[in-house]
């Protein structure tokens, strides 16, 4: 893989972005390598990612994007070869807000719900709350009692609440709403279980 990128970088001209997802994988934290029932093997492709990082960082027009669930995970020299760390947390109220927004507005275009003018967060968060339609009042909640989950949940619950939770074609907003409330909380009865699972084995 770094051969083809170093091939790649030769030309000075072109901005090369490499993204590595799930870092981890690659740069597994050696020390818990040695203590645990690692094999070598997981030892030697750490030493070689950062041997080949250092070797690829001389050229100016490579950019080397990492990310991670697991930081706890990743070796402490790869960290160190990082410029910028930057977290991200879950999303807040305000983004998942944006987030249902977005996909409720796309099934009103595609008409599964009924269109109905629906409040930005901008405009939420010029308002007080007595003047809000009620079913922004109804989203709002769902939104507060959507926080802990992932961006990628997120997504996922309005497809869920339609193929589980609503059988007809066409519906109210309001009727919507009801099942991804019920969405929501089938989401966070499964990470309960998951959980539990875990802790089990």
């Amino acid at each position: 893989m770094f051969t083809k990128i170093r091939e790649i970088v030769e030309n000075s001209s072109v901005l090369v972005c490499v993204l590595i997802d799930e870092v981890e994988s690659l740069a597994h934290a050696r020390d818990q390598c040695v203590s645990g029932n690692e094999p070598s093997d997981s030892i030697r492709v750490v030493n070689a990612v950062l041997t080949q990082i250092d070797q690829i960082k001389r050229y100016k027009n490579v950019l080397i994007l990492a990310t991670s669930n697991m930081t706890e995970t990743i070796d402490l020299a790869f960290v160190d070869r990082a410029d910028i760390k930057q977290y991200l947390g879950v999303p807040s109220a305000a983004a998942i807000y944006k987030i249902y927004h977005s996909c409720i507005d796309e099934l009103m275009k595609a008409d599964i719900i009924r269109p109905l003018p629906m409040e930005t967060i901008q405009s939420i968060l010029n308002e007080a709350d007595n003047e809000r339609l009620e079913e922004t009042k109804h989203l709002l909640r769902i939104c507060e009692h959507s926080r802990g989950l992932s961006g990628r949940s997120l997504r996922k619950i309005p497809f869920v609440a339609h193929a589980l939770f609503l059988n007809q074609s066409q519906m109210t907003l309001a009727e919507y709403l009801s099942a991804m409330e019920k969405a929501v909380e089938k989401e966070h009865m499964e990470r309960q279980y998951f959980k539990g699972f875990k802790k089990e084995t």
